[in-house]
């Protein structure tokens, strides 16, 4: 069984503690969260569900677990318009978190946005070896581009590549059928708003983000070894380096295993490498 913790226990944090410990996925629930109210009423909750989950708060066993997932900090309202404008305030977050992960040899698992900056970051910070620092939204956007084209009648699937906010890559030299670059822009644009139209409505996002977290830490735990898109910190791999951007990876129990290299298409190869020159320069402001 596997050794969970989570540091941020809000709307995300909180429903992937409870899919993991309602499906058995974990023996052991270390929880963290600034606000103490929320975080005692979240242990409640859990424990009301009469799992048979053993939960603590004891921040200093949070190095000693299987797999932590980094989800504190400010989360996007209507108010931010992208999740790269959350950088200042939850870099200070990802600090803090570091400074609780020293000798930690688990998974590390990166959701808190601007996500690819705090993963490269997070990174540096701990030196933790890249391979099992994994950045999560990928999933959930390839899961929102796969329900566009659907609705198009589009046939395929694919991924989406690239960071996971404005300068994501939707991967459409996958498909069965040509989509021209008009109708791409337009899915794009689509895409960057998604989960705005989601936040505008009910505060958040949160079905979508905890059930393919779950999935992520389930693949790790059960060393399934599939790919799955996420953010990795390259080094070299599709030209790029010095940052940590959406790619397909075989993910195990030992973190990323390898990252698979596409052909890119011209109109991809473009994106993929705005995004990379974005990502780049967002962490290069960063002090550490």
């Amino acid at each position: 069984m596997t050794h969970l913790g989570i540091f941020g226990a809000g709307r995300i944090g909180g429903e992937v503690a409870f899919l993991a410990s309602i499906n058995g996925l974990c023996d052991r629930l270390v929880l963290h969260d600034s606000y103490k109210p929320l975080l005692k009423s979240q242990i409640l909750d859990l424990e009301h569900t009469g799992v048979d989950c053993e939960i603590t708060t004891e921040l200093n066993e949070i190095k000693n677990c299987d797999v932590c997932v980094f989800a504190a900090g400010s989360p996007r309202d209507p108010s931010v318009k992208t999740r790269a404008d959350l950088l200042a305030a939850n870099i200070k977050v990802a600090h803090e978190f570091s400074s609780h992960i020293n000798s930690f040899s688990g998974i590390l698992i990166s959701i808190t946005n601007p996500m690819d900056v705090n993963n490269y970051m997070l990174w540096k910070m701990t030196k933790i070896p890249k391979e099992r620092c994994i950045g999560f939204g990928g999933q959930l956007d390839s899961a929102r581009f796969m329900s566009n084209l659907k609705k198009r009648g589009i046939p395929g699937n694919s991924i989406v590549m690239g960071e996971h906010g404005e300068f994501q890559v939707p991967v459409f030299s996958t498909l069965k059928g040509e989509v021209n670059e008009p109708l791409r822009d337009e899915i794009l644009k689509e895409l960057r708003k998604a989960s705005m139209e989601v936040i505008t409505g009910k505060g958040g996002t949160v079905f979508g983000p905890a059930y393919h977290i779950y999935q992520l830490i389930e693949t790790i735990c059960k060393d399934k070894r599939t790919i799955i898109p996420c953010s990795a910190i390259l080094d070299g791999e599709y030209g790029e380096s010095n940052c940590s951007l959406g790619v397909p990876a075989k993910i195990g129990k030992e973190g990323i295993l390898s990252i698979e290299e596409w052909e890119l298409d011209s109109w991809e190869e473009r994106h993929f490498r705005e995004a990379a020159e974005f990502v780049r320069d967002l962490s290069s402001g960063v002090n550490i």
